[in-house]
């Protein structure tokens, strides 16, 4: 008998969850249970992949803790995993119990809620164990909390060894003639290579590339790209431009959703602006389009944003304070 456990906690040293998981292996190891445990956080870049691990497995444990309020991120993406890439005809047939340990409130609604998902999965879920720790100490010392925990460990391997089935429930009727949730008709290999591509992120990051890239070609051929030279920031900068005497200074704006940053160059009355990379910049600025849009309504200035830390900046700081006097917008 293979069981695998999938925690959905962070990890923490004092997680009352990861000592009753400690205990329950303990026991399932000397009823000669092969175990193997998934801890989430370690693969959360691949938890749409961790599904496909139930192939040898004949029950499963879901654990987690409740913190503050739920289940917790982890788990509620390793349950959408399941329902988006999960074998669903081996999920039918794998046993599934639940174990919730709070350090605050939500212990029974967090086993209610992995037993609700498991049986919309098609699972067969068993009972489960949820409880409140206040104290780690006094709950690892106290004898019939530890006898409680071995008896569950001993009723999973009851339950999964004797296959012990369970009456019909309503989630089932849902599924079945409620839920339209649209969904691929895929073979359990598509499924399982669609998720291997979801969780690589050069992959997705390959395709959002590719996405954009075609985007943009559209726009173009449709005439409806804009271009960056016909930009407001150019007129409203130009239109409080407040020349300095005797000073000189070059800046490169980098806006967010622009593709060129903004160049700027100062020579005493004369100021050139336009959209394009430069060499000798004297001070480059990042910022949001949210942020300059701001600046030039007066509702900030360009020495605030930096402050703040709504604007970053390299370069001569003495330079970047000037900002200030030669785009005067109050």
């Amino acid at each position: 008998m293979k069981i695998n456990i999938y925690y959905g906690g962070r990890g923490l040293l004092d997680d009352p969850t990861l000592y009753v998981l400690n205990k329950m292996e303990e026991v399932l190891r000397e009823l000669r249970v092969s175990i193997e445990r998934y801890n989430l956080y370690e693969h959360k870049n691949e938890i749409a992949t961790l599904p496909q691990t139930f192939k040898e497995a004949d029950g499963i444990i879901l654990a987690t803790t409740v913190e503050w309020l739920g289940i917790g991120g982890y788990m509620q993406q390793f349950l959408d995993s399941c329902w988006l890439y999960g074998d669903k005809e081996k999920i039918s047939n794998t046993y599934m119990q639940p174990i919730v340990i709070s350090t605050t409130y939500g212990e029974r609604e967090g086993e209610l809620t992995l037993m609700n998902a498991w049986e919309i999965l098609g699972g067969l879920p068993c009972a489960g164990l949820c409880g409140y720790v206040d104290d780690l100490v006094s709950f690892e010392l106290n004898k019939d909390y530890n006898l409680i925990i071995e008896k569950k460990a001993e009723n999973l391997y009851r339950t999964i060894s004797q296959k012990v089935r369970n009456l019909p429930t309503s989630n089932q009727a849902v599924k079945q003639s409620v839920l339209r949730t649209q969904q691929m008709n895929l073979t359990p290999q598509e499924s399982e290579q669609l998720s291997k591509y979801v969780s690589d992120d050069s992959y997705v990051k390959k395709q959002k590339e590719d996405i954009e890239e075609l985007a943009s070609m559209f726009k173009d051929m449709l005439g409806k790209a804009q271009k960056e030279e016909d930009s407001p920031y150019i007129t409203d900068l130009k239109a409080h431009f407040v020349p300095q005497e005797n000073f000189s200074a070059t800046y490169s704006f980098m806006i967010d959703g622009c593709k060129k940053p903004l160049f700027i160059q100062v020579k005493n009355d004369d100021l050139l602006m336009h959209y394009g990379e430069e060499a000798d910049i004297d001070v480059v600025t990042k910022m949001s389009a949210n942020v300059l849009q701001g600046i030039i309504d007066g509702r900030m200035t360009f020495q605030r944003a930096f402050m703040t830390g709504e604007m970053t900046a390299k370069g001569n700081f003495k330079t970047l304070r000037m900002l200030d006097q030669i785009f005067v917008f109050v």
